[in-house]
């Protein structure tokens, strides 16, 4: 079994992590090779990290924080709190949808644009949603 995969697959914290590890690197524009390079890794390590697939060392984390040039508690934040004795059985943090370029983009455009524009963008991206989910064949 790989390092930091449970029988029903990687940590939900893991998972967490490597989320916002990718969504922070493509936020700011670069690759996986690129992070990679930075940190003497291979594009690969940083998938597997990205994924939860494998567990990033505290010193890694502290490497990737350092490039990002975030706190190291930016790779936590959205994870759900819990009482103490209860972290391993709480949920964390759900990402039903996974972050593209594009997405982000939208995320940090939005707030440049008018309240009546963002609503109406809103609107824009329900109607599209809507759509599509008519379009599609029921299961």
């Amino acid at each position: 079994m790989a390092k930091g995969v449970k029988e029903d697959g990687p940590h939900p914290v893991d998972r967490h992590v490597g989320r916002r590890v990718s969504e922070k690197r493509i936020g700011l524009g670069y690759n996986q090779s690129d992070l990679g390079r930075a940190l003497g890794l291979t594009f690969q390590q940083i998938q597997k990290y990205e994924k939860g697939a494998n567990r990033i060392s505290a010193s890694k984390l502290w490497d990737i924080a350092r490039f990002f040039k975030v706190d190291i508690g930016y790779f936590f934040q959205g994870l759900a709190t819990n009482a103490a004795g209860v972290a391993e059985d709480a949920p964390a943090f759900d990402h039903d949808y996974p972050s593209t370029r594009y997405s982000i983009e939208i995320a940090r455009l939005a707030p440049q644009l008018s309240s009546r524009q963002q609503k109406l963008a809103l609107d824009l991206l329900r109607e599209m949603v809507e759509q599509k989910q008519q379009d599609e064949p029921a299961a």
